[in-house]
């Protein structure tokens, strides 16, 4: 039972993670952690392959498949390798009916959980304070510069 209940945690952490990927400035992060989770239950045989479906969003007006890839009560979609494209059965369009059960769960929650599970280091960002490095031809103006207040002049 408490396999299930791990399962179904991490499926509603990825269900988080990729609801804020898809709205993300910049979601590479985010699909990264997806990516790594999901390649990780598949190993263990946590989450299974249930086939390919067309994609919503035909790259360059091509169509293309995704896999289908189910983890405990959720469903979520990923690129293809050549053997899935092979092996997997075509479910054809996606269904527009179905929904992934509604989760409450902060993103910062889901990304702590799926990081422990995958056990991924964020990379700290870079301090602020770090010089920046100038080209060698670069001279800094002293254009509106001046010394205030201005230096008295001494009279004799």
């Amino acid at each position: 039972m408490k396999h299930e209940v791990e399962i179904q945690k991490l499926a509603q952490a990825l269900f988080v993670i990729n609801k804020h990927a898809k709205t993300a400035p910049e979601p590479k992060q985010l699909y990264q952690l997806k990516k790594q989770a999901i390649e990780k239950l598949l190993k263990e045989n946590k989450a299974f392959k249930k086939g390919l479906h067309f994609s919503d969003h035909p790259k360059l007006s091509n169509q293309h498949s995704t896999v289908l890839i189910k983890v405990g009560d959720y469903c979520f979609h990923i690129p293809p390798v050549k053997e899935d494209l092979k092996q997997l059965k075509h479910l054809g369009a996606l269904d527009q009916s179905y929904r992934n059960p509604p989760v409450k769960m902060s993103l910062s929650q889901a990304k702590r959980l799926i990081c422990q599970y995958i056990n991924w280091k964020q990379e700290k960002p870079k301090s602020p304070t770090a010089k920046k490095q100038h080209s060698s031809y670069y001279v800094p103006s002293s254009l509106g510069k001046m010394d205030w207040p201005p230096a008295r002049s001494k009279k004799r």
